[in-house]
């Protein structure tokens, strides 16, 4: 990161990393989120402050120059390519990428220093136990749902699997390991917990298009759902080469075992 190595960026950055269980691309440039067009025509890609790949998130640490006028940030003297100042350009640039990262299937979470240990201008104490805390909570999905799928891409990450863009559109999880493909279907929470293992083995049955013994699938359920998981027995699961994983309420993953043939 070269001159943001001591940043609070770089320390927000730093224990996101920590609370993911994965690094972050630093600075990452994506092909389509573009700034605006010089006079000879030219768009610069606009860099994100942290992109985690497995998780598909993206992390922008705001400092306050980005909601309050700062005449050492903003340059009120000097015109950008957008015909603005830098902090005009700045607020530009930020509702940009607030379109365009969800809009490209990517989820956007925007970190601030009040959202931390900071002082009244902004400046983080770095109060690592503090702030880890804080972000479990701003970095946590919205339904149980999220939070199972979230733990388990973080535990493949641990087990050398990489996630991947899903061959369908649908699939929850793919991620692959050498020449392994594994294929998830995520179920969180519900007052439905038959009903809902029933419909996942379904639709994990819908995408099975292929023999390769390397193709696996797995039916990722919270604590509360194993045992209504478990009414498909573990040989019929073994047969179709369905895995199924826990997702305890502390995040924890754990394979369920199956019979042998």
């Amino acid at each position: 990161m070269g001159k943001r190595d001591g940043s609070d960026e770089a320390y927000v950055v730093d224990l996101c990393n920590q609370v993911l269980g994965e690094t972050a691309l630093t600075q990452h440039r994506f092909d389509w989120l573009l700034g605006d067009a010089s006079s000879g025509g030219r768009r610069i890609k606009l860099p994100v402050d942290a992109y985690w790949v497995g998780h598909q998130l993206v992390v922008e640490y705001r400092e306050v120059q980005h909601d309050q006028p700062v005449p050492h940030f903003d340059k009120p003297d000097r015109l950008t390519v957008s015909g603005v100042h830098r902090g005009e350009q700045r607020a530009l640039y930020d509702a940009r990428r607030e379109s365009e990262i969800p809009a490209h299937g990517l989820r956007l979470v925007v970190i601030r220093p009040a959202d931390l240990d900071a002082d009244s201008r902004g400046r983080l104490h770095r109060n690592r136990e503090a702030d880890i805390a804080a972000l479990r909570k701003i970095l946590a999905r919205d339904s149980d749902e999220d939070r199972v799928t979230d733990a388990f891409r973080t535990w493949l990450l641990t087990q050398d699997w990489t996630p991947v863009t899903p061959t369908d559109r649908w699939t929850d999880i793919e991620a692959v390991r050498g020449s392994e493909r594994l294929i998830c279907e995520a179920k969180g929470r519900t007052s439905e917990k038959g009903i809902d293992a029933d419909i996942a083995y379904g639709q994990l049955l819908r995408r099975m298009t292929t023999d390769t013994p390397d193709v696996r699938y797995a039916l990722v359920v919270p604590s509360s759902s194993v045992k209504a998981a478990e009414r498909v027995p573990a040989r019929v699961r073994r047969l179709l080469r369905i895995d199924v994983y826990e997702v305890t309420d502390d995040n924890q993953v754990r394979q369920l075992p199956t019979s042998p043939l």
